[in-house]
């Protein structure tokens, strides 16, 4: 790495619960969640270039630049900031296209942080944040880049501090259209508020995800996939995460960690699982300015 590159870890991120506490009059829902980063990352890899441009090596195919987040999320700092600079961005995917688990919009967020810093441009957090919304709800949250209780319509940031626990995680290869969710007549929206002390009271047991129902009905593939963790690690109460289709269980002490990596080795075809460990930080939380 030199000062005309940088190499980034971009963080997935789980629900740890989901509760739809409402609905604006202008059809968002209000919801309560904690935003748990995890460790399964992708790659992001930034290089200075002479031109005034945004290349991406390797694009991902059938997705256009103006449909590339990452490409979008560079073009839009430069826009902003009205500078020539150019960059070169090499993405290593790791996290599943459409699992549900933030990993374009934290590939976006590294973006963001990481020309910040390359370009000089000293941003602070909240300017950064603000950029970050025009591209995603979940933006924000990874250039927040610490867990989080979140509340209204996923703006309302608070930092939590949680204790560092490992997840099984499984993405069952079918990803669910958001918006097929939350138009479901069938989805509870009046889920009781709760607050944060009372989450830390009991933060792994007792959770709910509201948008598990609907998801089980419209991908059977979610259900499918919550039982074969039920079956192999009993009593461990897995569920999905955020809108899906990923679903996950939080491990403890009396796991078997290498009965269940043999059992992953035999997963259903197309199927994605993987033993990660919770971050406290995202790993590019050093170069956001905090001002």
């Amino acid at each position: 790495m030199s000062a005309d590159s940088l190499s980034l870890r971009a963080p997935a991120k789980l629900n740890l619960f989901l509760h739809i506490i409402g609905r604006r009059s202008d059809g968002y829902h209000l919801l309560q969640s904690v935003f748990q980063l995890i460790d399964w990352c992708d790659e992001i890899h930034l290089k200075k270039i002479s031109h005034n441009e945004v290349r991406r090596i390797n694009p991902i195919p059938g997705v256009s630049p103006k449909q590339d987040l990452v490409v979008r999320a560079a073009n839009l700092l430069k826009d902003f900031c009205h500078t020539d600079a150019g960059v070169e961005i090499d993405v290593k995917k790791e996290i599943p296209m459409g699992a549900g688990m933030g990993g374009g919009s934290s590939d976006a967020a590294t973006i963001l942080i990481g020309l910040n810093s390359l370009w000089n441009l000293n941003l602070s957090t909240e300017t950064l944040c603000m950029l970050g919304l025009k591209l995603g709800a979940d933006v924000p949250f990874f250039i927040f880049g610490q867990n989080a209780f979140v509340e209204g319509i996923g703006e309302k940031i608070k930092a939590i501090s949680l204790e560092t626990r490992d997840f099984l995680v499984i993405f069952p290869n079918q990803g669910i259209p958001t918006v097929s969710i939350f138009q479901d007549p069938e989805l509870t929206r009046d889920h009781a508020q709760i607050t944060i002390d009372g989450f830390l009271a009991s933060p792994w047991s007792d959770l709910t995800n509201d948008c598990q129902a609907v998801a089980m009905r419209i991908c059977p593939e979610v259900k499918q996939a919550l039982d074969w963790i039920t079956q192999a690690i009993p009593g461990s109460e897995p569920r999905m995460s955020g809108s899906g289709s990923s679903v996950f269980a939080v491990l403890d002490h009396k796991t078997d960690i290498a009965k269940l990596e043999n059992l992953l080795q035999n997963l259903p075809k197309g199927w994605v699982g993987r033993i990660v460990r919770g971050l406290n930080k995202n790993p590019a939380y050093n170069l956001v300015s905090s001002d």
